[in-house]
């Protein structure tokens, strides 16, 4: 079965960021988003921890690392001002939404819904077409994780080759087909 496109992130501000950020805006980028609670145990003892290490092994790469603070229970407990002091503390550098309310008073937020997370912490890949790939929801493995990334990097340099072996080249006044595109021709 064909990776189906993310939904889009419906959220109601950005931190760490100084503008909004849409989902479209990272094409051409594997995305890593990391649905979280402040007050989830596991997302403070796994999950943050884990994104962070993301966004530090990968820095340069063409990877974003970005935060949805989803909240489904302890409204109250976690608005804008407690959620940006967390992310002072803990030091998380990345850009982080808050998922916006859900309609009518439904307690779950938009963008879980849309995403049909089952709680938090969830870990969701986005492969550089915005499809989504991977969606876990608990503790996800380090080296899965990685290994996951790996892939996707390597799927999208890959494309980049393709697409570029198949556009060919001109030089002195002639034009050839892309060695890789003659080659898979000759063998086919």
């Amino acid at each position: 079965m064909a990776p189906e496109p993310a939904p889009e992130w419906r959220t109601s501000a950005w931190l760490n960021t100084p503008e909004p950020l849409s989902l479209g805006g990272f094409r051409g980028r594997v995305v890593l988003l990391h649905a979280f609670q402040m007050l989830c145990p596991g997302c403070v003892a796994h999950g943050i921890p884990q994104a962070q290490r993301v966004a530090k092994l990968f820095e340069g790469a063409p990877l974003a690392v970005v935060g949805l603070h989803t909240v489904f229970e302890h409204h109250a407990a976690m608005g804008a001002e407690s959620l940006r002091a967390f992310l002072y503390e803990y030091r998380v550098p990345f850009p982080v939404g808050i998922d916006a309310p859900g309609p009518a008073g439904d307690p779950i937020p938009r963008t879980m819904r849309a995403y049909a997370m089952q709680g938090t912490p969830t870990t969701i890949l986005i492969d550089a077409q915005g499809r989504l790939r991977r969606q876990v929801f608990g503790v996800h493995d380090d080296l899965l994780l990685g290994a996951e990334i790996g892939s996707l990097l390597a799927e999208m340099e890959q494309q980049r080759l393709d697409a570029t072996d198949a556009a060919g080249h001109c030089t002195d006044g002639r034009c050839e087909v892309g060695a890789g595109a003659a080659t898979r021709d000759r063998l086919s």
